[in-house]
């Protein structure tokens, strides 16, 4: 088998080169041809860990290509995976129109037999939509089969995740294109579910969801611990070492963010209200979240006073560490909210960038992590990469002006902090 992935975005390129790590024939298809040329020099434009190498391996050995030729690609190629975007619209529904072309170019060019795998993450009953997109489309009448295999990339894990996966979720219909899919995936090592495009498409909104309210969970309880003087991440350890909780997604901090857990809930809250089902747990966990970098910005602000005419260095841009990847990122939300009280701030990500929409003179962009401490009145922590835990503190502590450290991710010792002489508050008493 020859295999398509349409859509060379984040999922998409990943998808392509871990099966090409596999062993088999892959093309990259993309209608946007500034991304295939990148693509086709080795040039990964966005960011995570351990994806270029991949990229420039299986470049040299042929086992990838990529391609902006629809025709060619759809008619040469057996299995047909489909990752393009599903943004999510104003009323929290997952945006088809991507998915919905591609389903009409593959009926067009199609000349035989293919099997069509959708690993976007889409609404239930997509399957069924994207089979009759197909049909409708078809010039000639050919065989196909449209299934389901949805991702279960962690953002800055994904290699790892893609060849090393707790699990392969199927969704067909026919078992011949499960038996096709099973055999594309016969060197992972995990369990293989074979069930109906319908389950497959909810188990992978259902298993962002719980893990968005284990956080929401664990960051609701930090309000808490911070009322009795009880510290969360001794909470945390406790309750997971119970194997029925387990420690993952634990972490209180300042909330989530990224392409995924946002978009995925608000399309499961929708899914739900289309059915005439109310999900109220997963619309309080929103509500937490959304509300959870205010609850560091307030804290800061009884501190601080106020944050006008205050310099303050911001640690972190992405959403999570080992990714370049800002959306729905709660600095984001951090930053506006200091910006809109006259702060001024020295920003520091070492490779996420920072939108054009924030970009103003109250904002400056710092080299280095250290750059923005002279006479600094507060440091604000928003994403744990390992190298501000790394930084000479003891040293930056003597530039400040005011040692006032907020760590939105609980990533710092706060003893150890204390002791140099900061005053250190985390998310959830410590």
């Amino acid at each position: 088998m020859k295999i398509l992935v349409i859509g060379t975005g984040y999922v998409g390129t990943t998808t392509a080169l871990v099966f090409a790590e596999m062993g088999w024939k892959v093309v990259g298809l993309d209608t946007d041809a500034h991304k295939v040329d990148q693509l086709k020099k080795g040039e990964l434009y966005f960011y995570e860990p351990g994806l270029k190498e991949l990229l420039v391996k299986h470049l040299k050995t042929g086992q990838v290509m990529f391609t902006t030729n629809q025709a060619k690609a759809i008619q040469e190629n057996d299995v047909i995976f489909i990752c393009v975007g599903t943004p999510a619209l104003d009323d929290g529904n997952a945006d088809l129109t991507y998915v919905k072309r591609v389903s009409q170019d593959i009926g067009r060019y199609m000349n035989g037999y293919k099997l069509i795998v959708n690993k976007s993450t889409v609404p239930v009953g997509t399957q069924e939509k994207v089979t009759q997109w197909i049909l409708r489309s078809q010039a000639t009448s050919y065989p196909y089969d449209v299934a389901s295999n949805p991702e279960f990339l962690r953002e800055g894990k994904a290699m790892q995740d893609s060849l090393n996966p707790d699990r392969v979720i199927i969704g067909a219909k026919s078992a011949k294109a499960a038996k096709m899919l099973q055999t594309l995936y016969a060197s992972v090592q995990c369990p293989i579910v074979v069930t109906t495009p319908r389950t497959a498409e909810l188990i992978k909104y259902a298993s962002n969801a719980f893990l968005a309210t284990k956080i929401s969970y664990i960051n609701e309880l930090s309000r808490l611990c911070d009322k009795l003087g009880v510290d969360i991440k001794e909470v945390a350890f406790g309750m997971g070492l119970d194997q029925r909780i387990g420690s993952s997604f634990l972490q209180a901090g300042i909330g989530y963010g990224g392409s995924c857990f946002p978009k995925d809930v608000a399309a499961l809250l929708r899914i739900a209200k289309d059915n005439n089902t109310e999900l109220q747990v997963l619309k309080n966990v929103v509500e937490v979240n959304e509300t959870q970098y205010l609850y560091m910005v307030e804290t800061a602000r009884r501190r601080l006073g106020d944050f006008a005419n205050k310099k303050v260095v911001v640690l972190g841009l992405a959403f999570k560490p080992d990714t370049d990847d800002i959306r729905e990122a709660p600095a984001i939300r951090i930053i506006q909210s200091l910006t809109a009280g006259q702060a001024q701030i020295k920003l520091f990500d070492p490779v996420a960038k920072l939108p054009s929409y924030l970009k103003n003179s109250n904002i400056q962009t710092m080299a280095t992590a250290e750059e923005g401490f002279k006479d600094a009145d507060a440091v604000f922590i928003c994403t744990e990469w390992k190298m501000y835990h790394d930084l000479n503190w003891s040293m930056l502590r003597k530039q400040m002006k005011q040692p006032n450290i907020f760590d939105g991710r609980n990533m710092l010792n706060a003893d150890f902090m204390k002791s140099l002489g900061y005053y250190y508050q985390g998310v959830g008493y410590n």
